[in-house]
């Protein structure tokens, strides 16, 4: 599964407004910076208690990615 793809299915499976997720990814040096926008009401449920959400999705990110061979992944997390 594609980076863009496996990122958007995890995050419109937490949020309630699954039209407004955006994803983007722009690459930096040897680095892809994933963009993530959700509607301003479901920022929340993305980020969880203490970021404990958006490090999990982080990380099932970058493991894809290392596995797959690919560069480093950063991911953002922003409403819209």
């Amino acid at each position: 599964m594609q980076l863009v793809e496996l990122t958007e299915y995890l995050v419109k499976s937490l949020v309630s407004n699954k039209d407004a997720v955006e994803v983007n990814v722009a690459e930096e040096n040897d680095m892809k910076i994933v963009q993530v926008l959700v509607d301003e009401a479901d920022i929340g449920s993305v980020i969880g208690k203490r970021g404990n959400i958006a490090n999990a999705i982080r990380t099932i990110i970058q493991a894809s990615s290392y596995h797959n061979k690919d560069s480093k992944v950063r991911i953002n997390f922003d409403a819209k």
